[in-house]
């Protein structure tokens, strides 16, 4: 049998069991210190990493030194007490780099790969130094495998107790001390396996000499190093206990002394809140508006007063939106005041998810919003921005299980350009504001010099407007219709008046733009139609057979009630829904071909005739014609004026004439007022004419005794088409 080429080697098993201790209490207390050097302050934090380094670092070599005094090679065995204070240092090295990172406030893939390579680095030269502290004579043979899995296990291991430093953070209390109690075994294992790893690659030669035997040895200098490591590492986690009470106490001091100011503060609190916030949607207020307004007022005129920006760019401006709700006050009325504070609720989230974080978004009151942005093309950003908002309020709202179209009105004004002293800047943008109201809602207007107008008057008009139909202010005069063709009263179109009481006959043409630009004209309409319905049910009690037309505007097409407020008054009054014709006018007909076509849909639904107003003036589609529910076209007056003159407008008028009949529309003509237009259009083949020629307007008892007059004149031809009867329209003038 061949000799053995190497000693038998083994481990004293007491000393194993002593290593394994140390290790993992070194583990646990690292667990601790790391969270006490990321919790510290700036200044303690390098403090607890020096001493937690050092602490560590010993804890791990100690393990390290006192499993190779258990190492036995069935020879006296004694290490260098140089490389052996190496191997110490390394072990320090590697718990700075692990404690250093710790503070970190997460632990990335990169500081990962470099912390746990550095560690696995130091945690080897920790081991191979120490052995290299055994002086033996043929020296050391070592397995490379062995060797290269030893320092895989020291990477591992490296990584594994970096991510458990981390992982420990999210817990506290006793859940937090049993899994440092756990991850301690597991890394104090992992430690301890590295190094028992490692000590299996070594081999000695058979006959080999140790010439170290005078160095350090013995069971006796083992006892004292896993004695003081574990004493050291005992002090290291009692001061760390001790600091994290005082911090406790220092911070529930703090604590209390913060709770005696906390009634104050949320006293101020709330008295800013008061004053610079709006309670219902949380936007800041007219008061904060007005505020952050003249401050940027007065640093850009800074600027320009300094001579503009450095590179001679174009200066800084200021613009103003002022937003109005269109048809808001109609969704009060039907729904409640609840319903229309969530309403506000949400346009004041949509309006605020859509300007951007630097702009100035406010609530003034009411329906009313304002916003502020500051651009070298304030014009342009301000204009951008304001069809940005419109978009975001034409999506439907959701009102007690309704949906509910809502709209608004921008107008824009911007400093210096349309204000020098931005005293006005707010004042100018609600009138640019009136200005889009008075073009149909639903857009923006940029001011302009004149759009102001005498804003007292206007108020004091419009506060009067608020009781008119109240106080009976209003009425309607009506113009009588007749066949083109025959000369019979085929209908009636009545004006609406208003009679104040100190300035007498207000023209419709003040009013109505007043009653849109506030509001008041959802409640104005429908006073118009229950009083155009009433007023059928009186003359059919007199015999008077007749039909009757209502002209809607854009705001009520935008409610979405107005098909049952229809049908409501037509049940009330007891009139069927053949006997109605609702005027829109060409514009507010082709914009609502899309958004409020359901609304026209279900007023034609209910029986009532669809009739464009105004034709001709707007910007439709004649491809259009065909797929909207109308059955009257009404050309605009300013055709009929032309007619005699013009052969463009005999040419247009001749055009719609001819598509009108092929689409089974009939065709009415306003504004006759000779005798030379009134025989062109019957030559043109209108159906119906109004105007002067025909008759003036007058009062509803003046329509019977008129309309018997008119009975009583021989006619020139008759059997024609709705004889014996006759059609009154009622519209609200624009």
């Amino acid at each position: 049998m061949a000799p053995a080429l190497f000693l038998d080697t083994r481990h004293d098993p007491l000393l194993v069991g002593v290593a394994f201790l140390v290790a993992a209490f070194a583990s646990y207390v690292t667990l601790d210190l790391a969270r006490r050097v990321h919790t510290a302050a700036p200044g303690a934090r390098r403090r607890w990493w020096a001493g937690g380094s050092l602490a560590m670092g010993t804890g791990v070599w100690a393990m390290h030194f006192v499993g190779m005094l258990g190492f036995d090679a069935g020879m006296p065995l004694g290490y260098r007490a140089g490389p052996t204070l190496l191997s110490w240092a390394a072990a320090v090295g590697a718990a700075a780099v692990a404690l250093g990172l710790a503070t970190r406030d997460r632990l990335g893939p990169v500081a990962l790969g470099g912390g746990s390579t550095s560690m696995a680095v130091a945690i080897c030269v920790m081991h191979y130094l120490g052995m290299a502290a055994l002086e033996i004579a043929p020296g050391i043979v070592w397995r490379p495998a062995i060797v290269l899995l030893s320092v895989a296990i020291a990477w591992g291991a490296s990584a594994a107790a970096l991510g458990i430093l981390f992982a420990l953070r999210r817990h506290r209390g006793v859940r937090r001390l049993q899994l440092q109690a756990l991850a301690a075994l597991v890394m104090g294992g992992a430690i301890g396996g590295m190094h028992f790893t490692a000590m299996a690659a070594a081999q000695i030669p058979a006959g080999a000499l140790c010439l170290s035997t005078d160095g350090l040895s013995g069971q006796p200098l083992a006892a004292i190093v896993a004695g003081a490591a574990l004493l050291l590492l005992g002090g290291a986690l009692l001061l760390s206990i001790i600091d994290a009470l005082g911090s406790a106490r220092e911070a529930q001091l703090a604590h209390s002394l913060q709770r005696a100011n906390v009634d104050l503060r949320e006293a101020n609190d709330a008295l800013l809140r008061r004053a610079f916030e709006d309670p219902l949607t949380g936007l800041p207020n007219r008061a904060l508006f007005n505020d952050r307004l003249q401050h940027a007022v007065a640093r850009i005129a800074r600027g320009t007063s300094q001579g503009g920006p450095p590179n001679g760019g174009p200066a800084e401006r200021l613009a103003v939106l002022f937003v109005d709700l269109d048809g808001f006050k109609p969704i009060n009325d039907s729904f409640g005041h609840e319903a229309g504070d969530e309403v506000l609720r949400e346009v004041g989230r949509r309006l605020l998810a859509t300007v951007r974080d630097s702009d100035t978004l406010a609530r003034l009151g009411g329906d009313e919003f304002v916003a502020m942005i500051e651009s070298r093309d304030a014009a342009a950003a301000a204009l951008s921005l304001a069809q940005r908002l419109i978009d975001s309020l034409r999506r439907p709202l959701r009102i007690a299980g309704q949906e509910v179209a809502l709209s608004c009105s921008i107008g824009v004004a911007v400093y210096p350009d349309h204000d020098d002293g931005g005293q006005r800047l707010l004042a100018c943008a609600d009138a640019a504001m009136y200005a889009a109201k008075r073009a149909g809602g639903g857009t923006c207007a940029l001011y302009e010099p004149g759009m102001g107008g005498d804003a007292a008057e206007q108020v004091l008009l419009q506060q009067a407007l608020r009781g008119a139909v109240e106080r009976g202010e209003l009425m309607l005069y009506y113009q009588p219709k007749v066949d083109a063709r025959h000369g019979q009263v085929r209908g009636l179109e009545a004006l609406l008046r208003w009679r104040h009481p100190e300035r007498g006959i207000v023209s419709p043409a003040v009013f109505v733009p007043l009653a849109e630009r506030f509001g008041l004209i959802g409640a104005i309409g429908a006073w118009v139609i229950d009083q155009a319905c009433a007023q059928l049910a009186r003359w059919h009690a007199q015999g008077l057979r007749c039909r009757v037309a209502i002209n809607l505007s854009p705001y009520q097409l935008r409610q979405a009630d107005l098909p049952a407020r229809i049908r409501t008054a037509l049940e009330r009054h007891q009139l069927h829904p053949s006997q109605l014709v609702c005027e829109i006018t060409e514009t507010a007909m082709m914009e609502n071909m899309h958004a409020e076509r359901s609304v026209l849909d279900q007023i034609a639904a209910l029986g009532v005739c669809l009739s464009i107003d105004d034709f001709g003036t707007g910007y439709s589609s004649l491809a259009h014609l065909r797929n909207i529910p109308a059955r009257q076209i009404k050309i605009d007056r300013s055709f009929v004026v032309d007619l005699a003159g013009s052969a463009d407008a005999h040419a247009v008028l001749e055009a719609v004439v001819r598509l009108a009949h092929a689409l089974r529309m009939e065709v009415v003509a306003e504004g006759v007022e000779t005798d030379e237009q009134r025989d062109a259009l019957v030559r043109l083949g209108c159906d119906l004419l109004q105007g002067y020629r025909i008759a003036r307007p007058m009062p509803a008892d003046a329509v019977p005794q008129w309309f018997e007059a008119r009975q009583e004149r021989p006619l020139p031809q008759a059997g024609a088409a709705g004889e014996g009867s006759f059609q009154t329209v009622i519209a609200i003038p624009r």
